[in-house]
């Protein structure tokens, strides 16, 4: 159900903003995580998004961003979404300043565009999530990586400037154009993995880096945690420097296959893998694996995300399959495993109160268990983000309350119920 009635004078004055041709009446395929907005609104600027929330914030209108769409059923449902603001016509790269390594666009611009823009000059831009729709804001305010996150850093650290227009429709901006950049404070920061609740993301600055002239994969299979935790130790510890070191498991207590990644100049790269794969027992490929950088669920299963620190890999692995034998599922687990940070996948045909038990006792055991995304029946079963430490959880309404007063944007959707 649409989460307000229809409200005339707000609608009016939404048109006014955007244009009549861009506000329509929400529907099913607009739902975010089970709720469906009244209004969806176009926008393809930063002044159409602040025209657009200064319409809203004079209606007092609850506000939900969407980019692709790809992860509106990650994270909490919103507790209302009279709107949802579709800023997929904001998309375009605003400058590729090759020399400087650093590149702009708007937040609606597909990762795929930022890709292939950076390796026209040989450059790239180390944020390869599974979903290849993700736009360049949706990445940001999702916190999304992949697996050069190990060597490159997260988004957090690639990102050096952004524009947000807040919720009474003020453009902020942060950081610049150049990567050694000081002034003011580092927002961009705070608002990545804020899940749209600080503000609406509008444009990014990117750092990027040189593409390495060879890659090379290394893999091995073994059986025990153990013996999985002391290659990913080996590769952590080794000099041959690898970029990213994942881990996949299908099911609780089978095989473990962990797999590095090594970039450089040709040939040394082939022989810097060859001497590691031996110290691991394992083998060299020009390819990654099938499995690499994708995740291990479907688009309608139940997704959680788990982690502990990369020395507890055995206790991640172990903790899960004890929670596994203990609720009688199997969670398929994947992903960066040099980090400590594994995805875990269950069928959406799961028994909700089993899927919540599990994540339970992988909550008592670990650094932190979220539900990622579930079905309607696991979300209302469980806080899909977990506690949140008394400290920390008073810092971040503060800061909900500093930049979103009304608590209009995207109510609820973040960790604490911000």
């Amino acid at each position: 159900m649409p989460a307000n009635t229809t409200n005339p004078a707000a609608r009016a004055a939404l048109e006014s903003a955007a244009g009549t041709g861009e506000i329509r009446d929400a529907t099913a395929a607009d739902e975010v995580a089970g709720v469906r907005p009244t209004w969806v609104a176009a926008a393809s600027g930063t002044d159409e998004v602040s025209a657009i929330l200064r319409a809203a914030a004079e209606h007092e209108l609850t506000v939900v961003p969407r980019g692709s769409g790809s992860k509106l059923d990650w994270g909490a449902a919103p507790r209302s979404a009279d709107l949802l603001l579709d800023l997929s016509a904001n998309s375009g790269i605003v400058e590729h300043a090759a020399g400087d390594l650093v590149l702009s666009a708007r937040a609606g611009t597909p990762l795929a565009t930022l890709h292939d823009t950076a390796a026209e000059a040989d450059q790239q831009l180390p944020i390869d999530p599974p979903d290849r729709a993700a736009t360049a804001g949706g990445v940001v305010a999702t916190a999304t990586s992949g697996p050069g996150r190990y060597f490159f850093g997260g988004v957090r650290d690639l990102l050096i400037g952004i524009t947000v227009v807040l919720a009474d429709g003020t453009v902020t901006t942060s950081g610049g154009k150049v990567v050694k950049n000081v002034a003011g404070y580092d927002l961009g920061k705070l608002y990545t993995g804020s899940f749209g609740t600080l503000g609406v993301i509008t444009e990014v600055v990117f750092r990027l880096h040189p593409i390495a002239a060879e890659h090379r994969w290394i893999s091995s299979t073994v059986d025990t945690a153990a013996d999985a935790a002391t290659i990913v130790d080996t590769y952590r510890h080794c000099q041959a420097m690898p970029t990213a070191i994942e881990l996949d498991r299908p099911e609780p207590g089978g095989a473990i296959t962990v797999s590095a990644q090594l970039e450089g100049r040709p040939a040394a790269t082939h022989e810097r893998a060859e001497a590691l794969a031996r110290d691991v027992g394992g083998t060299v490929h020009d390819r990654a694996p099938d499995w690499w950088g994708q995740h291990p669920f479907g688009p309608s299963d139940n997704a959680l995300r788990l982690g502990a620190e990369p020395a507890a890999l055995t206790t991640l692995l172990t903790a899960t399959d004890r929670a596994a034998t203990d609720t009688g599922l199997s969670p398929a687990l994947r992903g960066a495993a040099g980090l400590g940070v594994l995805h875990a996948g269950l069928p959406a045909a799961d028994d909700p109160r089993a899927v919540a038990d599990l994540v339970a006792a992988l909550r008592g055991r670990l650094d932190y268990a979220v539900l990622q995304r579930g079905t309607a029946t696991v979300r209302d079963a469980l806080d899909p983000w977990g506690p949140q430490p008394a400290g920390i959880s008073s810092l971040m309404r503060r800061i909900k309350d500093r930049f979103d007063p009304g608590h209009r944007l995207a109510p609820g959707r973040f960790a604490g119920g911000i």
